[in-house]
């Protein structure tokens, strides 16, 4: 992988972090855990949607916005280990 795209990586899922703890208002880490989350929704989004036949497209808004799907739907797993 590119820097150049290593750098677009972080860059959407910190947009897609802060977004899904708007969405998912009291179950975040904070803005620094959140932007983490996203990075990681973001990289759970680009190998888990292709696999399961969900095309990402090839613009900005649409990976912000399956990164950000990623981001709220690991924000909600963690939410439940952490209350289990």
């Amino acid at each position: 992988m590119e820097f150049s795209g290593l750098l677009a990586m972080l860059l959407i899922g910190a947009i897609a972090g802060w977004l899904s703890g708007k969405i998912m208002e009291g179950r975040g880490f904070g803005l620094i855990g959140n932007i983490i989350v996203g990075v990681v929704g973001a990289f759970l989004a680009g190998t888990i949607f292709p696999a399961l036949g969900f095309s990402l497209g090839g613009g900005l808004f649409s990976s912000i916005f399956f990164a950000t799907v990623g981001a709220v739907i690991l924000l909600f797993l963690i939410g439940l280990i952490r209350r289990g």
